[in-house]
């Protein structure tokens, strides 16, 4: 399973995050705790918004420890809202247009899990998606035609119900060829201006997901940087610390929604597309 994180609030540089905390992205990217897969070794990538009308991407197939480039980047982009991805690859091959996150205009996408027997499925789902977004898909996986099919059902005007319509249409087709417990995800989808992370199985319990419970939970991670300011907040598939009284646990089938300083939790179900 890969590992990512997402982080909202007084601009930092992306090391602070990435690099530096106890079991930081790149710690997790070696041995993750929270999942089977502990290492995360089939490429990466981060994404941040400045004062472009677009945000910036960087990805590399190479493990993000073994990255100069990477620790050159972290330690002099500054910004208010990031994301950061290590890949463990479910559908391969291993090359940059498959690393995340995934970029269409201001959006940008990350997810952790992957949909089962994809294989079978692929061409219906690819031939579902919206022609005028055909030719921007670049990449094999999974993950990134999620992404297209959210942004064909509506994911641009309501990012919650192009996902809950995504959702079901991926889990309708799954039935028609008998395939059980299709999808497990956690997803990632920023806007520049708030976080949407989604935490959702069809079957059983899905990939672990949790939210900084405030600025102190970040202060923490390495109390001589003082960066933070009220109102910062991070989204993570693992904690950054073992100070588990800091990070909250983002319950099953459900959305959090980070924007300004809080995060709003509401339930997730998938919906049918309506003609």
């Amino acid at each position: 399973m890969c590992r990512w994180l997402a982080y909202s609030g007084s601009s930092i540089y992306l090391e602070e995050l990435i690099f530096k905390p106890e079991h930081s992205l790149i710690d997790q990217s070696l041995a993750a705790r929270a999942t089977a897969t502990t290492t995360n070794a089939d490429g990466f990538g981060i994404g941040w918004y400045d004062s472009r009308s677009f945000p910036g991407v960087y990805r590399e197939i190479q493990p993000a420890w073994n990255d100069n480039n990477l620790r050159d980047l972290a330690a002099q982009i500054q910004s208010q809202l990031f994301l950061a991805h290590v890949r463990s690859a479910t559908v391969p091959p291993v090359q940059q247009s498959n690393c995340h996150p995934f970029r269409y205009g201001r959006w940008l996408f990350m997810h952790n899990g992957s949909i089962r027997n994809f294989a079978d499925l692929r061409r219906d789902l690819l031939m579902a998606v919206a022609p005028g977004l055909f030719p921007s898909i670049e990449g094999s996986t999974d993950s990134e035609l999620m992404f297209y099919l959210a942004l064909t059902f509506g994911l641009e005007m309501d990012p919650v119900a192009g996902v809950e319509r995504m959702v079901d249409f991926i889990e309708t087709e799954a039935k028609r060829r008998d395939i059980t417990n299709v999808l497990e995800m956690t997803l990632c989808i920023c806007d520049g201006e708030r976080i949407h992370a989604f935490r959702y199985r069809s079957q059983g319990t899905p990939p672990s997901l949790f939210h900084s419970t405030s600025m102190d939970a970040l202060e923490d991670l390495h109390p001589s940087y003082s960066g933070f300011e009220k109102g910062a907040l991070a989204v993570v598939s693992e904690p950054l610390s073992d100070l588990s009284d800091h990070w909250q646990e983002i319950p099953e089938s459900s959305v959090a929604i980070v924007e300004a300083g809080e995060v709003k939790i509401q339930p997730f179900q998938p919906q049918p597309v309506r003609v």
